[in-house]
């Protein structure tokens, strides 16, 4: 498997695995997202695209390369959202989402979420934190991946 078959495979599989994570967390476990989870999501929506273009259309390297800045972008937010949480710094003021599932007529029985709380964590990293590793070290494989040429 040469070095671009494995980017545009991995650009597939990262954005794949961690979104479809955050959508089972929310949905069959009740971790409702706040609004700089949902920033990290968009960024891997993007990754996917140009992932799936990647296997399509030419340049390749640089739909595959596009997919791993997208998933390098999202990663990037999950530190910033991670050093929220462990109250390095300042969160974005007013930072807290509803989950959409709740009808908005209906704010009182929707859970308020809060930016700078970690709802859950492995080994003392929360899942914004685990959105960084894996994103930044997956997205920057995809890109060395990408720019080898044998």
């Amino acid at each position: 498997m040469s070095g671009l078959d494995q980017a545009r495979a991995l650009a597939l599989a990262i954005p794949v695995a961690l979104l479809g994570g955050a959508y089972v967390s929310q949905y069959v476990f009740g971790l409702y997202p706040c609004e700089m989870c949902l920033w990290q999501r968009y960024p891997h929506f993007a990754a996917l695209a140009f992932a799936l273009v990647a296997y399509l259309a030419v340049p390749r390297r640089v739909w595959a390369a596009l997919a791993g800045l997208a998933i390098v972008t999202s990663g990037l937010i999950g530190g910033f959202h991670a050093g929220v949480e462990y109250g390095w710094w300042e969160g974005i003021t007013g930072c807290a989402g509803l989950p959409g599932s709740i009808d908005v007529m209906d704010v009182n029985a929707a859970p308020l979420v809060r930016c700078d709380v970690a709802p859950w964590s492995l080994f003392g990293i929360s899942l914004a934190g685990w959105n960084f590793l894996i994103s930044t070290i997956g997205g920057g494989a995809i890109l060395a991946l990408a720019a080898y040429k044998k």
